[in-house]
């Protein structure tokens, strides 16, 4: 609810081009946020680019379910 709320205040401003989500996971768990982020980005059905960096607890889970998705998530490493 969280992410899908953050989404559509990011994307109501016209000029928004992409949405960047840089995300160190230590509390919260990496995988969830992913979960989040492809439900948010269904949900609103996005027209814009949504590249994701994920770092921390089940960091590789989180990725894989951003990959396996079917979704045009950008899974990003790092920010360079």
């Amino acid at each position: 609810k969280q992410i899908k709320a953050a989404f559509e205040i990011i994307t109501s401003d016209p000029a928004v081009k992409a949405i960047l989500v840089n995300i160190f996971g230590g509390i919260m768990k990496c995988d969830i946020i992913a979960e989040g982020i492809i439900e948010a980005s269904r949900e609103l059905e996005l027209q814009v680019p949504v590249i994701v960096r994920l770092e921390g607890t089940n960091v590789e889970k989180g990725k894989q379910l951003l990959e396996q998705s079917g979704l045009a998530l950008i899974s990003a490493d790092n920010l360079d």
